[in-house]
């Protein structure tokens, strides 16, 4: 096994255990780069000088013994609407070009203090606005979408062109690209990770966190990331929290909701077959399955855009009337029909939105976690607008993955998505486990009890 191959979490005991150095792990992942980023273009920018010449410095530090603990000299990536001190922040959009940023993010820093070495900025959809980024090929079949808006950041981990790295998710864009690569995607509980310093595409739906190859990693990067910054109004004060799994499978007196309404309804036959058997997975370990009705669904489409429209085009209002021919054709289209939203409209959103966190509220008390897919189809091919289902009723491509992972948006509440299988085509297929506001420990032990039951995560392909 090379070192790229290594998730977080055996990196890091190798190099706690110096029997890895951290110049040997940033050289293996800077040559698997070369090899295969000109195929999967998941990154904007790659600084191999910077990541080495980091990476003998933490191997410094460590044989001084100033270990920093699990990230310290581990290769990550950043999607680049997180802002480093000195590098642009492009956002993929001709919009940004010549900007740098002045500061370190909330984000960037805290990796930085825990020893994690930055290998480059990789790829969005434009401003995060959409669940393809069509300039990123999926790791696993480069014909196909990565998924979006992190698609850059699923498909490096997935590749092994970085041992971690960071997305942000308003709509699902941190599980869709982890569900259709085949990693894992956490986001978490609104407010629990901090935003300063990272491109907004809707403010009370944005969020950040980890994509990893396992359950174990996120934990670990989730670790490093929590806690409060008054610089992010919507960030939470909560304790300092050591959010890894604790070691073996029970899980014993969990109790599983199982959607019977909106999770399994247009969900392609292999996607539905693969997580159903990973949810039995859970019940074999000990879960209690329990027949839950997610509430509201009729209302989720539309407070999810009544929502994200206007406040993206709040965001744009200046670059919109300034430089609108420098926006990518989908997404100008969405913001200037931002502009034609009432305001009563997002009024009744936000109400809506109200509504239901009071209604998962009522439902999460009933259950720890509820489990279905992330997404309800596999990657499809690049370029494919609509999805067929077979009652004949067709879907837009982009509809069709945030319609799965907009609950948590709206509400607020963490998920996270696990890889459960392959279809017939060899592309990954993704559960997804959502929890109550502040439960990441919950899923992150389901998540992790499950990962101990299946062979170990295999990188994809990469061409």
């Amino acid at each position: 096994m090379q070192p790229y191959e290594l998730s977080l979490t055996a990196a890091a005991e190798a190099i706690r255990a110096r029997q890895l150095s951290p110049v040997e792990l940033a050289d293996s992942v800077l040559t698997r780069v070369e090899q295969v980023e000109p195929h999967l273009q998941a990154y904007v920018t790659v600084d191999a000088e910077h990541t080495r010449r980091a990476a003998r410095e933490a191997e410094s530090e460590i044989a001084a013994g100033r270990h920093r603990g699990p990230l310290h000299g581990v290769p990550m990536a950043l999607k680049d609407l997180i802002d480093v001190a000195g590098a642009p922040t492009s956002a993929s959009s001709r919009v940004r070009d010549g900007h740098r940023a002045q500061t370190d993010s909330t984000v960037a820093a805290r990796l930085s203090a825990a020893g994690a070495l930055l290998v480059g900025k990789t790829h969005t959809h434009e401003f995060a606005y959409g669940l393809t980024t069509p300039q990123t090929g999926n790791a696993w079949n480069t014909g196909r979408v990565a998924g979006g808006s992190s698609g850059g950041s699923a498909v490096a981990v997935a590749a092994g062109t970085a041992t971690f790295s960071l997305g942000t998710d308003t709509g699902g864009s941190i599980r869709v690209p982890a569900a259709l690569n085949g990693v894992v995607g956490l986001k978490p509980t609104y407010g629990l990770v901090p935003r300063h310093g990272i491109t907004s595409l809707s403010w009370s739906l944005d969020h950040v966190g980890p994509i990893t190859r396992t359950v174990e990693d996120a934990a670990l990067v989730l670790t490093a990331l929590a806690g409060h910054d008054p610089r992010d109004p919507g960030s939470l004060a909560t304790p300092a929290t050591d959010y890894r799994p604790t070691p073996g499978t029970d899980l014993t007196g969990l109790r599983v909701g199982v959607p019977r309404n909106h999770y399994f309804e247009h969900v392609d036959p292999e996607v539905e077959a693969a997580v159903r058997y990973a949810i039995d997975q859970l019940a074999a370990l000990g879960a209690r399955l329990v027949d839950v009705e997610i509430p509201m669904t009729r209302y989720l489409h539309a407070t999810q855009w009544g929502l994200m429209v206007p406040e993206a085009t709040a965001y744009h209002a200046r670059t919109l009337r300034t430089v609108p021919e420098l926006y990518q054709a989908d997404v100008r289209v969405l913001l200037e029909a931002g502009e034609l939203m009432p305001a009563g409209d997002y009024l009744r959103a936000q109400r809506s939105r109200a509504l239901m966190r009071r209604e998962w509220a009522r439902m999460l008390r009933e259950v720890d976690l509820i489990a279905a897919p992330a997404v309800p189809a596999t990657a499809v091919e690049a370029g494919q607008e609509k999805i067929t289902w077979a009652d004949g009723t067709v879907e837009n491509v982009s509809d069709a993955y945030v319609r799965l992972s907009s609950p948590a948006n709206i509400t607020g509440v963490p998920s996270l998505s696990v890889p459960v299988g392959l279809d017939a085509a060899g592309l990954p297929v993704g559960m997804q486990l959502l929890g109550r506001p502040l439960g990441e420990r919950v899923l992150l032990r389901a998540g992790h009890a499950y990962q101990q039951t299946r062979p170990a995560p295999a990188l994809a392909p990469a061409v």
